[in-house]
């Protein structure tokens, strides 16, 4: 059983596409690094914070996503399913406090725009069961998935 935060002290919020361009632009109010999928060449997967000194919950949520991501795309690989190109993954992890203890959560918003929403759902609930991260804090801390999808518009 996890345990649910009472004061949230900070939040850590990424930003996760998966992009094929070169040279992401890089702000002066986030960080952009480039990751890229091992063993695939030009599949990048670009990771956007808000800050330019990044938190630990940050970069921990960065390093989450940008797994999560390719986890979506072995999902969808092997249902057979082409991921969306403007597919997004936002996580925020929050640090927060329960009476004098110290814990994290996590929300996690997946976006497929164009998938139909039972299955988009279903790539996203599997790929927590691939995406190492997802199956570290797996009943350790609270994590909340929302997926949204929309079905393709008839023309």
């Amino acid at each position: 059983m996890t345990t649910k935060i009472q004061t949230v002290l900070l939040t850590g919020k990424t930003h996760t596409t998966a992009s094929r361009r070169e040279g992401a632009p890089r702000g002066d109010d986030r960080v952009d690094i480039q990751l890229s999928i091992p063993g695939k060449a030009g599949n990048e997967i670009e990771f956007q914070a808000i800050q330019m000194h990044p938190t630990a919950e940050q970069l921990f949520a960065g390093a989450w996503s940008a797994c999560y991501t390719g986890a979506l795309g072995l999902v969808a690989k092997a249902k057979k399913v082409t991921l969306p190109t403007d597919m997004s993954v936002d996580i925020e992890v929050d640090l927060g406090m329960t009476g004098a203890a110290y814990f994290i959560q996590a929300r996690i918003d997946v976006r497929m725009p164009g998938v139909a929403p039972e299955v988009a759902d279903a790539i996203a609930r599997a790929a927590h069961e691939v995406c190492p991260y997802s199956k570290a804090v797996h009943g350790n801390i609270d994590i909340v998935t929302n997926v949204v999808a929309t079905d393709a518009v008839a023309a």
